[in-house]
């Protein structure tokens, strides 16, 4: 039986990220799934409905095309995977739908430097390997808004142990939520080369990916065939 295959998006418009081959590499490494990688936003200007999931690999910017809009919202709502990694918060700034399906959108971040990742929940995929608290360096991003109560907080960010942080007490890192008939997870983190070579941070991804990529029930509120509104979700 063929490995269920991800749609993998690396299209930049605005801060192009040095780490991104190093990400689609490690993606190709995990041995779940075939991985489609690929910078042309013709690909979603037809049916998704043969990917497990979509991720979209610290993009940035306005990636998609009308048409891509509105074929990844009905991908999604009919139950298709939807994963963010780290840029993808900075990604389609212009479009609500994608706000509301992320969960948050980037505000800032200080320079890299090494921090603690606290674990939330243990009961996941992307964090049952995880100690209570992870060792990590990153760029610890904060959003806009803290997407708590509309999300499944996974990590969190001890902003006592680095320098720059603007969230507070309340500072999520890593969360999934479900999406009509799909599921999303996203991971501020990410940000280096080297992010790809650790196996916590590996385990992390991969784990999200394979819960977001998980076969369920087709929604029947989003068909293939179902327009979309110019908002971005199903009309």
């Amino acid at each position: 039986m063929a490995a269920p295959a991800l749609l993998v998006y690396t299209r930049t418009t605005d801060y192009r990220h040095d780490s991104i081959p190093a990400g689609v590499a490690a993606l190709r490494t995990f041995g779940d799934f075939t991985v489609d990688a690929t910078e042309d936003p013709a690909a979603f200007e037809g049916p998704l409905d043969r990917y497990a999931a979509v991720v979209f690999l610290s993009t940035s910017g306005e990636v998609l095309t009308p048409a891509g809009r509105q074929r990844l919202a009905v991908y999604v709502e009919a139950g298709g995977g939807f994963v963010g990694v780290h840029a993808a918060a900075c990604t389609e700034d212009d479009w609500p739908y994608y706000g509301e399906l992320l969960g948050a959108r980037f505000d800032r971040h200080p320079a890299l430097q090494p921090g603690r990742v606290v674990t939330e929940d243990h009961d996941h995929p992307a964090t049952r390997h995880l100690p209570a608290v992870w060792e990590f360096t990153d760029e610890w991003y904060d959003f806009r808004t803290s997407p708590r109560g509309s999300v499944r907080v996974l990590l969190s960010a001890d902003e006592s142990s680095y320098d720059g942080g603007g969230m507070g007490e309340d500072h999520p890192l890593a969360w999934c939520r479900e999406q009509g008939g799909g599921r999303v997870f996203y991971t501020a983190l990410g940000h280096a080369a080297e992010a790809y070579d650790d196996p916590a941070f590996r385990a992390h991804l991969r784990g999200g990916i394979r819960w977001a990529a998980a076969p369920r029930p087709v929604s029947t509120g989003a068909g293939a065939g179902e327009r979309v509104s110019p908002g971005g979700g199903p009309t």
